[in-house]
């Protein structure tokens, strides 16, 4: 490397928001990332829409919005109606990280979400999503899992209220694992970039943001151990990484932010109401009506309120309680519905991305001129609504790439992201202005994540204007030399990381 250019780490934190880091900093809690902080850059960092794990950290990766990716969720259509598919990959795109391997630089990926390895200068291990646990070099796995001594953690697995205390073991296992695997890694590997993705935080505040939003003294101890956990992992990182030689950056980042969920908005049960999707037989089973009002009307019951939360947590998540669901409520899935809804006469439907409201393509009578007249009105009548503040956007307001062939017509967001939008027909109403207690989890995601950025050169300084995910990349690139393509859509802000040089 020449004397101008630097290493990198970038830790990535799923979710991590200053709504939260900043309490907990202030209270002694994260000793790492408050120093970090107080000596270097920290400033907002602003997602990609939607906000989700998927299309932002892909976006963080190849520096390209999801509009040139053609990536808006974390699943896309898949053959017929109601049927999807995950994300396979970012590719033909490239990463910074092959970007810099094909430099000659060595590179490391820890964690991200990637089906399986591939060949690079370096090794990749791949993290949630991950069908086939293949790393790079294919032999890794194996000898890494030899050397923390126990099978390497992916992903945790559904929360049950009643494993709550297990639930958050393996969660700071998992952050302290990771470091263990890094520190391993780079002395193995001696990278000059390495990211590291930490999914669990983004799992801990979904499911827990109503306790994490409160002062940090009345933060429950098993959270507050938790967080300390992340910060103790990440520190453990940047000691190894910072041993192999200077100068070197060090990024903390996030691939959105995270709030409370307030109130939930049915999509495709508004554009049921306003004739854009047309069942056959009426839509929903009486089962499934009756089922949402009562379990409603019990939210409101102070004592069987705390009868039915127990209950619905026992029906959350893996296949024989989804099972045991449907036989109580009946279907309420968009999936599960799809067969019931008159695709010859349904103009419009939201899936598989909940942001999103798509025309029907399996109409055959909708011409180009119906579909842009049916856009516009399903625009205005989403402005005009009066019981929350809805934004709604065009694909080509929002992303600069052209590869819009499965993104949505439209794509909106409501109160700020305090109401999460859904594709199901669970419930008879398309808003539920209080969400119901007994719902999973308490956060949702929010745009602004976090950047903080310290190490050779890094001058302390706050931004409170947001930098925007897609300006990492460059800026890693340029920081360590290398060519920045000119398809990239954000803007390298390396001149602020060479402050004190």
């Amino acid at each position: 490397m020449t004397p101008t250019t630097r290493r990198f780490l970038v830790l990535g934190l799923d979710g991590g928001t200053f709504d939260l880091l900043d309490p907990l900093m202030a209270a002694g809690e994260l000793p790492f990332l408050k120093g970090l902080a107080d000596r270097g850059l920290r400033a907002p960092l602003r997602s990609v829409f939607p906000p989700k794990t998927i299309p932002a950290w892909y976006s963080f990766a190849t520096g390209l919005d999801p509009g040139s990716l053609g990536i808006f969720g974390f699943t896309e259509p898949d053959g017929g109606p109601g049927r999807s598919k995950l994300v396979q990959t970012f590719r033909p795109n490239e990463a910074v990280w092959d970007l810099l391997s094909r430099q000659g630089r060595t590179v490391g990926v820890l964690n991200f979400p990637l089906r399986a390895g591939y060949p690079i200068n370096g090794f990749v291990v791949p993290g949630m999503l991950t069908e086939d646990p293949r790393t790079y070099p294919a032999e890794l796995l194996g000898s890494l899992e030899r050397e923390l001594g126990e099978t390497y953690d992916r992903e945790l697995p559904p929360y049950h209220d009643s494993q709550r205390t297990d639930w958050l073991r393996l969660a700071a296992h998992g952050v302290t694992q990771r470091g263990r695997a890094a520190e391993a890694l780079l002395a193995r590997h001696r990278t000059d970039f390495l990211f590291v993705l930490f999914r669990e935080t983004d799992r801990v505040e979904h499911q827990h943001w109503d306790e994490l939003s409160r002062p940090a003294e009345q933060i429950p101890e098993d959270l507050r151990s938790f967080w300390r956990a992340v910060d103790a992992s990440c520190a453990r990182i940047d000691r190894a990484f910072r041993a192999l030689g200077e100068p070197a950056v060090t990024m903390v980042i996030s691939d959105h932010g995270h709030g409370s969920a307030e109130a939930e908005f049915f999509t495709n049960r508004w554009l049921a109401e306003h004739g854009y999707l047309v069942f056959k037989n009426g839509g929903t089973s009486w089962r499934r009506r009756t089922v949402s009002r009562l379990l409603l009307l019990s939210d409101r019951m102070g004592p069987v309120r705390r009868i039915v939360r127990p209950i619905a947590d026992r029906l959350h998540g893996g296949p024989r309680r989804e099972w045991m669901s449907h036989v109580l409520a009946g279907e309420g899935s968009f999936e599960s519905m799809a067969e019931r809804i008159d695709w010859q006469r349904t103009t419009a439907f939201s899936y598989p991305v909940p942001e999103g409201i798509y025309l029907n393509r399996y109409n055959p009578n909708l011409t180009a001129a119906q579909g842009a007249e049916i856009v516009a009105r399903i625009r205005r009548e989403l402005l005009e609504y009066s019981e929350a503040r809805i934004e709604v956007f065009a694909p080509k307001e929002i992303y600069k790439g052209e590869n819009l062939a499965q993104a949505p017509a439209l794509l909106f967001r409501i109160d700020g992201m305090r109401t999460e939008l859904r594709m199901d027909f669970s419930y008879p109403k398309p808003m539920l202005a209080k969400r119901p207690g007994y719902f999973y989890g308490t956060g949702v995601h929010r745009m602004d994540g976090i950047l903080i950025a310290g190490g050779a050169g890094v001058a302390p300084q706050r931004h409170d204007e947001p930098f925007s995910l897609l300006d990492v990349a460059p800026t890693v690139l340029e920081g360590m030399g290398a060519p920045v393509p000119s398809a990239l859509a954000g803007r390298s802000f390396d001149t602020l990381l060479r402050g004190a040089a």
